[in-house]
């Protein structure tokens, strides 16, 4: 009987607490179907949760990974919107993607077409989603609006680029010096976040400020954020890293700190958003969006960067990537054979 090739963290550490375990092929209950999952998204979540640093997750042992692809093989007795065969995108709340088969809710599944590339397909569901609830439903940016995006050659900071411009919205982009080709590529004015003053280029080009920024690092990085800000700016902050892996004690000072920011007289706000939960609070914005994500990439109107496509069973070679600030745009775990699978090869061009 066919087994099921999964990733575990048995315990914190650095990439080699990654380790390969089969099971028995998991059975969807009456509500859920089951995923030959085809592709896997890496994301610096992942990273925390491995290190220890992410309180959202299970304590070990757990499987990472909040995004995938894949096609449907079993339906359980009351999934009635899905079919054996459909091939789907979804972001699962509770982690586990970094697996071959995959039981899930139908509620968090949208289909795609079975032509396009699944690597591409994932990046829509954790990094172009935070960047699209980010810009549409958090900072209501408007066309003529300006932004900065920290990380801007990274996997949400690229979408975020990317999805701004298609809304005639101004960029400023961080990023180190060897990132700056990608992000003017990608359509935004670069800052070198390593030797220049990023409030102070913001205001070199805004004098009045930012409508709006958008922070994954916190701490003394968010303050400063606040500060490239015009009045009636928007700051969102969509989590709490810090200079390494994040923890309990990060998190809590920076949802205290967004607090303490909001209490202050300058008119801007400061909002978080952390997307599983937003997902789980909101499933009828979430399939309409992802939805609409995936017209976009059908219709060529973004492109995601993936820079590295990894085998399931070398995953503690994506997250060395990953955690080593090299990378740009998106690292992929593939799980099973992709459908068409030459006519997906060779992405380490689609990151130059």
């Amino acid at each position: 009987m066919k087994g099921n090739l999964k990733i575990v963290v048995n315990s914190y550490g650095d990439p080699t607490h990654l380790v390969s375990l089969t099971e028995r092929l998991p059975k969807p209950n009456h509500k859920q179907v089951r995923v030959r999952v085809l592709a896997a998204g890496v994301g610096w979540a992942d990273i925390m949760a491995r290190r220890g640093g992410y309180p959202l997750a299970s304590k070990p042992p757990f499987t990472p990974g909040y995004d995938f692809t894949g096609v449907i093989d079993e339906i359980g007795s009351e999934v009635s919107d899905f079919n054996v065969g459909d091939h789907v995108v979804g972001l699962n709340p509770n982690f586990g993607c970094y697996s071959e088969y995959l039981c899930i809710s139908s509620d968090f599944l949208v289909r795609f077409p079975k032509y396009l590339d699944p690597a591409e397909v994932c990046s829509l569901c954790l990094n172009y989603l935070t960047a699209h609830c980010m810009l549409f439903k958090k900072a209501n940016i408007q066309p003529g609006q300006t932004i900065l995006v920290h990380s801007a050659a990274g996997g949400v900071g690229s979408a975020l680029v990317q999805l701004a411009n298609l809304a005639g919205v101004k960029v400023l982009g961080t990023a180190s010096h060897q990132k700056h080709d990608v992000v003017r590529r990608l359509g935004a004015t670069h800052i070198d976040y390593q030797s220049q003053d990023f409030v102070e280029e913001v205001h070199a080009h805004f004098p009045e400020g930012v409508d709006a920024a958008f922070d994954p690092i916190g701490g003394e990085h968010l303050s400063r954020s606040y500060k490239a800000l015009k009045r009636d700016g928007v700051l969102v902050s969509y989590g709490f890293s810090g200079k390494k892996y994040g923890g309990l004690f990060t998190m809590a000072s920076g949802i205290a700190q967004v607090a303490l920011l909001n209490m202050l007289p300058s008119r801007k706000k400061v909002l978080f958003c952390a997307l599983p939960s937003q997902v789980k609070k909101d499933v009828i914005w979430y399939k309409e969006a992802l939805t609409s994500l995936v017209k976009s990439l059908d219709r060529g109107r973004i492109n995601p960067i993936i820079t590295e496509i990894i085998p399931l069973e070398q995953a503690s070679k994506a997250h060395q990537l990953l955690e080593s600030g090299s990378t740009v745009g998106k690292i992929v775990l593939k799980c099973s054979t992709f459908p068409n699978e030459a006519d997906f090869d060779n992405k380490g061009p689609n990151a130059a």
